[in-house]
């Protein structure tokens, strides 16, 4: 048996330096590369072998070297084969070196596999990864590196994770997601299989270095500005147009905007100068890059070129177009202001002098169609005084209140007046008359003169004094306290010393409200019912007159 081994031992020697070249050119052959860390386990099969279950008399496995060793098939060794599978169980760093298998096939054609490895401390894990993962995704993801999930698959075995030296509890799938993945994520992230062999637990690892790149999105390129396809501008005045563009997020790499004037870039024109300027918003990252053309004195051919607002990113060129058109003077929207407010204003008087007018003039067609329905039977009771006037003024009231007042009111316009003395029912009682007509009068008209003073309201000696002092008091009465009236002001002349100071206080509240109305005896137009004067004691009087009397009413 020992015989054997040694012609076998000779045989493969010998085959071994017909067959491949010498350890020193192995480095030259095609071959598996592969780092481990001390002290792990390695498991490895060729890529090029279709079926490693091969019959273990059909491969064989040897080390290269100065001295070429035999690998055995005997699991308790630290390295060992079956068939196209080669162990390597707590590896040391002895164990690197080249390794060759040799397959026999049935048919007698032969093929080799090389294999080299490299064994490597813990600390120099970071040197050893099976390369990188550069992700700009928001949800990143990390396999197991194929050797390690291969091994853990065939032996079923147990995938553990790690970020740098620290464990990732509760991740044992063979890969790792890394969610919401930004600059703090990026480390050396390994993949532990935990497995078993021959009832012996061991460990295989494989490591994959994370680099978060910044997520960038590119959609088409989004003209932001101008939005508009015209733009105002006075000739002779410098202006500056921006052409913004958006790019995107963390979309720099090739984010460019810059303005066309028929055709050609304004850098190439005189007269014009274009700057560019690429922002990118803090929070969002959104990309913009604005190109601002600077028109140093605008002509006439501006207004015939077409400006163009191109801006481009990694995928897509968009454009817009702009002309300039000459602002209109302002002058004319000057001058047409100024009529609106100049003819606003003159209306605003014209109103305010004839808002009398207007409402005389008016007034029938805002009428309900129907007469008043209070039912009273005079427009106005004339209150005035008799009693201590001068000739002069005792004349002058008398000729307005019998004469003037009568004609243009009742005669003219309509309305229904009760006058002391004229309408007086002969043998009724003068208490109980005035009662009875300033009740049944819509309006109270009193008549200020320069002798109307304290004296109309001191107890009378006389029975006309009586009734005339009797007229004021009951009809202050109904316009201040009952407020079922309303009064008249109408002064004639002066009031003389003292003013309105002589007047008793519920009349001077009645002034205070509303200015009484002066008649000027010497206008031409005093006497005309169109006059000024009259237009607005016929504004104060009702919109209707009364009903006439009948001689049932008056009887």
């Amino acid at each position: 048996m020992d015989v054997f081994k040694l012609l076998l031992s000779v045989v493969m020697m010998m085959s071994a330096s017909e067959g491949r070249p010498e350890a020193s050119d192995s480095s030259c052959l095609p071959q598996d590369k592969y780092k481990v860390i001390k002290g792990e386990a390695f498991y490895y099969v060729p890529r090029d072998m279709g079926d490693p279950n091969l019959p273990d008399e059909n491969i064989t496995w040897y080390k290269n070297g100065p001295e070429v060793m035999n690998i055995t098939t005997d699991e308790t060794h630290r390295i060992h084969y079956h068939g196209g599978a080669l162990f390597f169980l707590n590896i040391s760093a002895n164990d690197a070196g080249y390794y060759t298998a040799r397959h026999i096939e049935p048919s007698g054609e032969c093929f080799y596999y090389h294999l080299k490895i490299e064994v490597f401390n813990e600390a120099s894990r970071e040197n050893m990864t099976y390369g990188s993962i550069q992700n700009s995704a928001q949800n990143i993801n990390i396999p197991c590196p194929q050797p390690v999930k291969d091994t853990c698959k065939t032996f079923n075995g147990k995938f553990t994770w790690f970020k740098g030296k620290n464990l990732i509890p509760g991740e044992h799938k063979k890969n790792l997601w890394i969610n919401d993945a930004t600059k703090d994520d990026e480390d050396i992230y390994t993949c532990l299989c935990t497995w078993t062999h021959n009832h012996m637990v061991y460990n295989s690892s494989g490591s994959r270095r994370l680099f978060a790149l910044k997520l960038s999105i590119f959609p088409n390129a989004t003209i932001v500005s101008p939005t508009s396809k015209e733009l105002f501008a006075d000739e002779g005045s410098s202006m500056k147009l921006n052409c913004t563009v958006y790019c995107g997020i963390n979309a720099e790499r090739e984010c460019e905007a810059t303005w066309l004037i028929n055709g050609k870039p304004a850098k190439q024109k005189d007269g014009y100068n274009e700057t560019t300027k690429l922002e990118i918003e803090d929070a969002s990252k959104r990309t913009f890059c604005t190109a601002i053309l600077t028109i140093f004195r605008v002509s006439a051919e501006d207004f015939q070129y077409k400006f163009k607002c191109q801006g481009s990113n990694f995928y897509k060129t968009n454009s817009s177009t702009l002309t300039l058109k000459q602002r209109e003077s302002i002058i004319p929207l000057i001058i047409s202001w100024m009529c609106v407010l100049l003819i606003a204003a003159l209306a605003a008087v014209l109103v305010k002098y004839f808002a009398i007018d207007l409402a005389l003039l008016f007034r029938p067609y805002f009428l309900p169609g129907r007469r008043s329905e209070d039912m009273k039977m005079y427009d106005a009771y004339v209150v005035y005084q008799t009693q201590s006037l001068d000739k002069e003024t005792e004349d002058k009231l008398s000729d307005f209140v019998t004469k003037t007042l009568p004609s243009v009111l009742e005669d003219k316009c309509g309305y229904q007046l009760f006058i002391q003395g004229r309408d007086d029912i002969p043998g009724e009682d003068r208490v109980e008359q005035v009662e009875s007509c300033i009740e049944q009068s819509r309006r109270l008209m009193v008549i200020l003169t320069p002798g109307s003073g304290p004296e109309m309201m001191e107890n009378p000696t006389s029975d006309q004094t009586s009734v005339i002092g009797f007229d004021w008091q009951v009809g202050l009465h109904h316009a201040l306290v009952q407020r079922d009236m309303s009064v008249i002001l109408i002064q004639l002349g002066e009031m003389g010393p003292g003013g309105y100071g002589r007047l008793p206080p519920g009349l001077q509240h009645l002034i205070r409200q509303s200015a009484p109305i002066r008649w000027s005896k010497g206008s031409r137009t005093a006497s005309k019912w169109n006059s000024r004067f009259w237009k607005r004691v016929r504004y104060l009087m009702p919109a209707r007159p009364a009903r006439k009397r009948d001689s049932s009413a008056i009887i």
